[in-house]
């Protein structure tokens, strides 16, 4: 496959100010590398305030990395100055968590969806946009205010926002957490229905392991600001590698009501502060499988294992998947 956009070795650091005189480091995102191809999809996921949406924000240069490089179509994003910027959001988009608080309130959803064109000087149809989405009738559907307008409606109306300008890559970060269960897989197939017929790149952000391995090609896991896993989505799920990794699969509810009584095994502790990171491998504090003297004190660099995914992990380094 082609590479659409590179990551490479991109880091977000903010200084928070926790007094007058102190301050500390928070390192939202450290270190990432990671790369989408065109017409393919990327999921990543990982616990809350692990960096997720922060990642995804600087790829589209909504947050300016710490350091770092970011290569668009193998233009560096970085670069870009004010025209450059501009065309880059044309071919890329977002589809953010919250519809709610995404539109404003005093437009209605025809002139919601009809402002990229309005900014681009660009020509189009927005009942056909609207059509696109499943949103009908469009005219009836455009003239109204987004309070009108269900979750599941609100977030089409998202959808059809980031679809505009055709963009060749979306940021789709929590698309349907905040929809109801029957509406998820209808917004997931829309999203999939859309990539097949303009060929779309997707970078998925979220918590939903299960919807991620159904919508994605690739999975990537996020822990503490860092990638500790990536891979097939069937490999990934099925023969996870990282413990991390086997800790969030393992607390995936369960649907065989005979189970409901069952202890579940759960990722010990809690996400440690951004500011407050464990030297070593970040993740040694909560790991049931780390090495001492090793863990603790040494980070680990990928390992590219035979089926083709790479994991950060010293269970990994130096040794050939078996």
């Amino acid at each position: 496959m082609t590479p659409l956009l590179r990551a490479e070795h991109v880091s977000v650091h903010f200084h928070a100010r926790s007094g007058l005189i102190s301050s500390s480091t928070v390192r939202a995102v450290d270190d990432v590398t990671l790369v989408v191809n065109r017409t393919e999809t990327v999921a990543l996921v990982g616990e809350s305030g692990c960096g997720k949406t922060t990642l995804g924000r600087a790829l589209l240069r909504l947050v300016e990395p710490s350091s770092g490089t970011i290569l668009f179509d193998d233009e560096s994003i970085l670069s870009f100055d004010k025209g450059r910027l501009r065309t880059f959001r044309r071919r890329a988009q977002a589809v953010f968590q919250d519809p709610y608080s995404s539109m404003s309130p005093y437009m209605t959803v025809g002139e919601i969806v009809e402002e990229p064109l309005r900014i681009h000087g660009l020509a189009g149809s927005v009942e056909s946009i609207l059509e696109q989405v499943k949103l009908t009738p469009p005219e009836e559907i455009a003239a109204k205010y987004p309070h009108n307008l269900s979750g599941g409606q609100r977030q089409r109306v998202s959808i059809a926002r980031a679809v505009t300008l055709s963009p060749e890559f979306i940021v789709a970060d929590e698309p349907v957490s905040m929809v109801d269960a029957s509406n998820r897989a209808e917004i997931l197939s829309l999203l999939r229905e859309l990539q097949s017929e303009h060929g779309i790149a997707f970078l998925y952000i979220t918590h939903d392991i299960a919807s991620a391995r159904h919508f994605s090609d690739r999975i990537a896991v996020m822990y503490l600001g860092t990638l500790v896993e990536i891979g097939a989505s069937d490999l990934v799920i099925s023969d996870p590698r990282h413990p991390y990794t086997e800790g969030l699969l393992a607390a995936v509810p369960d649907p065989n009501p005979d189970n409901r009584n069952k202890m579940r095994k759960t990722i010990p502790g809690e996400l440690p502060n951004g500011a407050e990171v464990p030297p070593g491998c970040p993740f040694h504090p909560r790991c049931t499988k780390a090495i001492g003297g090793t863990c603790e004190v040494v980070r680990p660099r990928p390992s590219l294992l035979a089926s083709g995914r790479e994991v950060s992990c010293h269970l990994y380094s130096g040794r050939k998947e078996s």
